[in-house]
């Protein structure tokens, strides 16, 4: 019986991660695919599809000369609404630091938490400097949390930083791995 549970525990540990897997991705086109249910033809993947080609469009318009002024007056418009602003800045801000011009989280570093433990924390430089609040020995670290899509800013001392030379990709995946992923 205990050789069963074993091999029960082995193939649910290869099969949950791959079924999750290719059931959130079936959900995610399903989902596109019902937003473009009014279409006469149903194929699978058109959502998809039709979604790419709509965010690529709205992308190339855009960048057009004629619609920037549309797109400054509605992002104005956005910042002086009350609760919008902040809904709308954060998430801005949120995508730029990670796809944007702007990225953020490309300066990983590994923070001692203590100056008399030998605790430790990865996470992403976002601010080299605080001198916003007058504090010029701190910097804004990042830390996400673990299997979630969170995390926590915590202004470090200097001192308390080392910068990893490693790619971002790989630190942000060991850490939302709760430390499982491989590093290097």
């Amino acid at each position: 019986m205990r050789r069963l549970l074993n091999y029960f525990l082995s193939g649910f540990l290869i099969v949950a991660p791959i079924g999750l897997t290719i059931y959130i991705l079936y959900a995610l086109l399903r989902w596109l695919n019902d937003l473009f249910a009014g279409l006469s033809f149903d194929v699978p993947g058109l959502g998809l599809v039709v979604a790419i080609l709509l965010i690529s469009a709205v992308g190339f318009v855009a960048k057009s000369f004629l619609v920037r002024p549309f797109l400054i007056i509605t992002e104005r418009l956005l910042h002086r609404t009350p609760l919008v602003s902040i809904i709308y800045s954060s998430l801005k801000d949120l995508f730029d630091a990670f796809v944007g011009d702007n990225q953020k989280f490309n300066r990983p570093v590994l923070v001692r938490m203590s100056a008399t433990e030998q605790t430790y924390k990865m996470g992403f430089v976002t601010q080299p400097s605080m001198q916003a609040i007058h504090r010029d020995d701190l910097l804004a670290v990042y830390f996400p949390h673990s299997y979630n899509f969170s995390g926590e800013l915590v202004l470090v001392p200097v001192q308390n930083i080392t910068y990893l030379d490693l790619p971002s990709s790989e630190v942000m995946k060991f850490i939302v791995s709760g430390g499982v992923s491989r590093l290097g």
